[in-house]
């Protein structure tokens, strides 16, 4: 587990670049967090590391905005609405990630075990360091991250608590 801080929405975009740098096609990324807690601002700067050119906002409604980002395409899913395993599995979200590219889900914490395999990423807000100052803890689910835990560990070690 890494515990990570983020004291601007840069710093929140920059690590979220070092975390995109390191994925591989089939990668799930979960991002947790209260609402306002800055899952879509990470998802933001994942995408933007990734090569997505387009604006990328929630898919809330949608559940699933998928982006061209180069070397791979970006899945971007909203499971806030979602309430049973069921509707997850109606997705089939892990296929999209397995098929060509990365699925990154917001909400998903609240479902992860139908996701199988993947990188967690809790935020939460700092109450008493500005507006955009932020918490992440980092773990993994799976043995999936085993091989590239170093990696990641050196790649967001400027911004570890």
């Amino acid at each position: 587990m890494l515990q990570l801080r983020s004291d601007s929405l840069a710093t929140t975009h920059a690590i979220a670049a070092a975390l995109a740098g390191l994925v591989r096609s089939g990668d799930v990324i979960v991002l947790a967090g209260e609402m306002g807690a800055g899952k879509t601002a990470f998802a933001q700067g994942f995408g933007a590391a990734l090569g997505v050119t387009d604006h990328m906002t929630s898919p809330t409604y949608n559940l699933v905005h998928s982006h061209p980002a180069g070397r791979l395409t970006l899945h971007h899913a909203d499971l806030y609405r979602l309430s049973t395993q069921h509707e997850v599995a109606d997705l089939a979200l892990a296929e999209l990630a397995e098929a060509d590219g990365v699925l990154l889900v917001e909400w998903g914490d609240v479902v992860g075990g139908a996701l199988g395999e993947h990188l967690l990423v809790r935020l939460e807000t700092v109450e008493d360091d500005g507006d955009d100052a932020r918490a992440l803890v980092v773990s993994a689910v799976g043995r999936a991250w085993a091989t590239r835990w170093e990696q990641l560990t050196r790649a967001v070690e400027a911004w570890t608590c």
